[in-house]
């Protein structure tokens, strides 16, 4: 992936920017080198239509994706919309990554769990790689490199 190539990702909404909305945006903006595209537009409320303009515009918004985030909040907010959206997403063959509940008070919900590809706890590395993974097949191959001081590869330094 790269800047003239961002992956395209959905983000779970119901027609407004929740705190995880917020939230999982700012984490992706901290990750280096990891460039992607927002399709999910949750300030495009259709003004007409009723329930099928709303069906119609997310099923437009999520086919512009490679991969969608089903956000914990979303899910408890509206869960028959989000399990639309997941239902689009399965259709169009679209990887779907779960984040789990911020900060870990309540359970993530088992069915939205189980029908996503991967789920994740909110750490900027780990979403970005499941996103990579489930969007484009991509396998990141990242280590973390600890750094002890007064220690060097052949052991303790004088």
């Amino acid at each position: 992936m790269s800047e003239n190539n961002p992956i395209t990702v959905f983000a779970t909404h119901a027609f407004h920017e929740s705190l995880d909305y917020l939230r999982v945006f700012e984490f992706l903006e901290s990750v280096d080198r990891f460039y992607y595209l927002n399709v999910s537009k949750p300030e495009n409320v259709p003004k007409e239509g009723g329930v099928q303009a709303i069906k119609d515009e997310l099923i437009a918004q999520i086919k512009e994706s490679e991969v969608v985030i089903v956000l914990p909040d979303a899910y408890e907010q509206n869960t028959d919309l989000i399990k639309f959206m997941m239902d689009v997403a399965d259709a169009n063959d679209i990887g779907m990554v779960a984040i789990r509940p911020f900060a870990g008070l309540i359970e993530t919900p088992p069915e939205m769990a189980q029908r996503c590809g991967e789920t994740v706890e909110w750490n900027d590395r780990e979403i970005a790689d499941a996103l990579s993974r489930q969007g484009r097949g991509e396998d990141t191959s990242r280590w973390e490199v600890l750094d002890f001081p007064g220690f060097d590869a052949d052991g303790p330094t004088d």
